[in-house]
């Protein structure tokens, strides 16, 4: 099972950025894509998580409108597209994924994680 984000970057408050989680090795056919992020002396948090199974999404409150996650038609890249980015939001992001644990933006659910990708937003 590997997953791997990338697309992370600088950006100006009020910039937008696509972050991607490619995905391969996966033993299942149902379950759900977690995106995360986790800024220097915080604690990991969900921003926004997917079902393989029906696309149905979930969002922390405070990404809801900004960000859309979707994934690709082959099924094996998903993205996070996160528009209006504010400088709250600047941290590591990780995507993982939870086997049979539904929709949740619990990190402790999640069974596979990827490597993170920076995501700075400054002036």
């Amino acid at each position: 099972v590997q997953l791997q984000a990338y697309g992370g970057g600088l950006v100006q408050p009020g910039g937008f950025l696509r972050l991607s989680c490619a995905t391969s090795g996966f033993p299942y056919k149902h379950y759900t894509i977690g995106w995360f992020r986790q800024a220097p002396g915080k604690e990991r948090e969900g921003v926004s998580c997917i079902s393989s199974e029906d696309g149905s999404t979930l969002y922390k409150d405070s990404v809801r409108g900004r960000f859309t996650v979707s994934r690709d038609n082959a099924g094996n890249t998903w993205y996070l597209q996160m528009n209006n980015l504010e400088p709250e939001d600047t941290a590591v992001y990780y995507c993982a994924t939870s086997w049979g644990y539904g929709l949740a933006l619990t990190p402790r659910v999640y069974d596979e994680w990827g490597q993170g990708t920076q995501v700075t937003v400054s002036s």
